[in-house]
Formats: C-alpha cells, sequence, structure tokens
C-alpha cells in the first residue's frame, strides 16, 4: 500500500538534494535561491486542498478512491523529472519545479489518506511509521544517485551554465522509479468503497467545493491547530535545508563555493557573459577557462558529497521508523514527547553543521534524519485521530497549508532576513534552522488531546 511513496521520495529527494545545485549551475545568485523555491509552497497550498476534496469525493468500483490521483500525478512528475536537468536557462527550471511540485503534491497526500481509510485506529501510527520507513529508504538512494553514477563513470563535469550528466541521468532514473512505484501501489492495493455508498453518493452531490473548504477550516480540531504551529517551525527548517544547504556546506564545510563564471569570462555591456554560436561561454583567456573548469570540478565533486551527506538522514529516518515499528506492533506510544525529542536532535544536528568536517557532516544529517522521520508520520498519526474520516483528504489538504506557509514566508525574504541577524556567511542558514526547529520540538507542550497523544 506504501510502496508508492518510494517513487515519490525518489521525486521529493531529487528535488530537495540537487535543485539548488542546478539553479546555480544556471547562474542563480546564492540568496535568490529561496526566492526561485517559491514553487514548491505555492502549488502545495493551491493543489492539496483541492486534490484532498476530490479524493474525498471521489468513488469508482474500477479504479477505487485515491488511486487516479496517484496515477495522474505520477505521470505528470516522472515526465517533468525527466526533462528537468535538460533545461537549458533558469526560468525554465524554475517553470518546471512548479509543474514537478504540482505533481508530486497530487499523488502525495492522497497516500496519506490512503493509511487512514485502510488502517483502524489501533494501526495508524504504524501505517505511518511505515510509510516513514519506505521514505527513507528513498531519501537515501536518490540523494546519492549523481555520486553514484559518477563514481560508474559518468561525468559530473561539465561546460560552463551546463548542468553535469550525472545529474541527467540521476534525474532520469528518478522519472522511471516514481512512475513504477506507483504503478505497483495502483495494481496491488485494493480501495475499500465508504461505508454506506449511498450516503456518500447522496452527500457527493450536494458538496461544493468553496462551502465545503470553509466549514472544515471552521470545524478544524484545537489539536490540528496546535499542531499547525509545530509544523510551521518544522518546515520553515527543513525548507532552508533544501535551499540553503548545498551553497552552505560546499562553502563552509568543503571549502569550495561554486566559481562566479563572470570573473573568468567575456562580459557584455550588460555585464553579461558573451556566448560563441554553440551558446558556450567566451572565457578571457585559455588560463582562465583552465581555473574555472578546475574551481567548478571540485564544487560539483563537493556537491555530490553534499548531497551523499544529506542522504545520511533518509537512512536515520528509516531506522527511526524501523524502531518505532517494532515497538508499535506490541505497544502504545507517546506521540507527543517522541516528536518532541526528534525535532529539538534534529535542530541540534543542523547547529553542528557549524563546526563540522567533510568527514563528520555525516552526523549532522544522522540527527535532522531522527526529526524528519517524526516530521512524516507522528503529526499525521496525532491528527487523523482528531479529524472526522469522512473528510480525511480535505482535512489533510488543509493540514498542508501549515506545511506551505512557512515555506512561503522563508521563499520570499524570511530566510535572507534572518540567517543575515546572525551573520552574513551562508552556514548561519542552517543555524537558523536549528534554531526554528527547536523551537518546533518545544511547541509539542501544547498538544493536550490525549488520542491524539497516544497511539
Amino acid at each position: 500500500m506504501s510502496f508508492g511513496f518510494l517513487g515519490i521520495q525518489f521525486g521529493f529527494a531529487l528535488q530537495g538534494g540537487f535543485m539548488s545545485r542546478i539553479f546555480q549551475t544556471l547562474g542563480a545568485e546564492v540568496d535568490d535561491i529561496p526566492g526561485l523555491w517559491i514553487a514548491a509552497p505555492l502549488t502545495g497550498l493551491l493543489v492539496q486542498p483541492i486534490i484532498g476534496y476530490l479524493s474525498d469525493n471521489t468513488w469508482s468500483p474500477k479504479f477505487g478512491r485515491r488511486k487516479p490521483f496517484f496515477l495522474i500525478g505520477a505521470i505528470l512528475a516522472s515526465i517533468t523529472l525527466f526533462f528537468m536537468p535538460h533545461s537549458p536557462a533558469l526560468w525554465i527550471a524554475a517553470g518546471l519545479l512548479w509543474v514537478l511540485d504540482s505533481s508530486i503534491n497530487i499523488s502525495m497526500e492522497p497516500f496519506r489518506a490512503l493509511v487512514a481509510d485502510k488502517l483502524p485506529e489501533s494501526q495508524r501510527s504504524n501505517g505511518f511509521v511505515i510509510q516513514t520507513l519506505i521514505i527513507g529508504i528513498g531519501t537515501w538512494i536518490a540523494s546519492n544517485l549523481p555520486w553514484l553514477v559518477n563514481k560508474l563513470g559518468v561525468s559530473n563535469e561539465a561546460d560552463a551554465g551546463v548542468i553535469p550528466q550525472s545529474v541527467v541521468v540521476a534525474f532520469s532514473i528518478g522519472a522511471f522509479v516514481f512512475f513504477t512505484s506507483i504503478l505497483y501501489t495502483i495494481f496491488t492495493t485494493k480501495e475499500d468503497p465508504p461505508v454506506d455508498l449511498e450516503k456518500f453518493k447522496s452527500e457527493k452531490k450536494e458538496s461544493r467545493f468553496i462551502t465545503d473548504l470553509f466549514q472544515s477550516l471552521k470545524e478544524m480540531p484545537s489539536t490540528m491547530k496546535k499542531l499547525g504551529l509545530i509544523q510551521f517551525f518544522s518546515w520553515f527548517a527543513f525548507f532552508t535545508m533544501w535551499s540553503l544547504s548545498t551553497p552552505a556546506l560546499t562553502e563552509h564545510v568543503f571549502n569550495s563555493p561554486k566559481p562566479d563564471v563572470k570573473e573568468y569570462a567575456q562580459l557584455d555591456n550588460e555585464g553579461k557573459e558573451l556566448k560563441d554560436s554553440n551558446k558556450k561561454v567566451l572565457f578571457l583567456n585559455d588560463v582562465k577557462e583552465q581555473e574555472y573548469k578546475a574551481k567548478d570540478k571540485v564544487y560539483n565533486n563537493a556537491a555530490d558529497l553534499v548531497g551523499s551527506a544529506t542522504g545520511v538522514y533518509g537512512l536515520s529516518s528509516m531506522a527511526f521508523a524501523l524502531l518505532l515499528t517494532f515497538y508499535t506492533m506490541k505497544n502504545k506510544i507517546n506521540r507527543k514527547y517522541i516528536h518532541m525529542a526528534s525535532l529539538i536532535l534534529g535542530g541540534l544536528g543542523f547547529v553542528y553543521m557549524f563546526y563540522a568536517t567533510p568527514s563528520t557532516l555525516m552526523y549532522s544529517f544522522i540527527l535532522i534524519g531522527f526529526a524528519w522521520g517524526s516530521i512524516l508520520s507522528m503529526p499525521y498519526a496525532m491528527l487523523s485521530s482528531s479529524v472526522n474520516p469522512n473528510k480525511m483528504g480535505m482535512m489533510m489538504g488543509l493540514f498542508n497549508m501549515f506545511i506551505v506557509i512557512p515555506q512561503i514566508i522563508a521563499a520570499l525574504g524570511g530566510i535572507n532576513y534572518l540567517y543575515k541577524l546572525i551573520g552574513e556567511a551562508h552556514i548561519n542558514a542552517m543555524l537558523l534552522a536549528g534554531l526554528s526547529l527547536i523551537i518546533a520540538g518545544l511547541c509539542n507542550f501544547f498538544i493536550t488531546d490525549k488520542n491524539a497523544i497516544s497511539g
């Protein structure tokens, strides 16, 4: 049932781990990168409540309730993943990110609702933890793909402004895995019809999206609002990591920043690089060209290693999920305190990045993985115990507001403004992420609903 999350996470990990690298390669300044990422939260804000509503009000004896949305999202996301690293210009890559994130959203939230649809209350913690286990596997493999294909002989070097072939191959593999894993879930999972099918059909005829949206907002449980506060600080932290970890860590930990091609190339009167008939950058001389290529190779090697280190958080989230899976099979857990401790540990992992070396950076991501594993399971387990099961898709979609709003704030300048209060160096963005995640952990004290806490 949850196997399709492997593919979704391939897409999500490649997007999270390498879009900033693609943006930098195509000429983006570091402080402009969070703004280019705004596609991700905006599409989530617009798409997920609509998809949740539609999947709540869909039933086909042949295709089911959630599965049609899995398939549509998988087709669109796979196509976009394939074409993304072929982007010839920055604006095209930014535009494709809109399509990619929309497509992943179309598949993802119905998967969350499927677990709540299929499993009884007593098994939901276990179900969401199993999803986290599969997500962890996908994160680790996908984050290591550019490094792995480079080790297999595919070059990670390219001309100025051209995305390395190792990244192109990695995204193509991701597209294949995304599509095939979703198909596996579609063909092997049977969805149950609504308990009272006639009542469902009657309510479907009477339902109206805007009316239902405002009614659901009005009926939003107190626990959901409190979880929203936790989600706000949690996802602000992770958006900061996805958008700025590559430039921050290549600069601070590996001392290998992306070289600015304008310092080595011939420029026109507007300060743009001159290019020949084959659209290759014209350098000042051969020495400058070789100097640029040497520094760019060091940067690409460092970016591969940052990607691999990032994948470690997938492994540690997988270990987190395994431990919880075995424990929840026979025991109840206190979701509140597990989530609190995990987020605080993740926050400390971000802070440790400031002191990390290339050989110790993985310890930061091990701690971050505990937070990530909890973020992907505990809030949803607590939420599913607090909302109307007939509106599970809509509520899961609305819950996504607490994920995307902090990311929109971050993308529109929140990250750049706040991290510069600490210092100008990009590594300070990771300290900001750590502080945000620790605050998220402490906000768990607000959760008091016993049904949400125990599971």
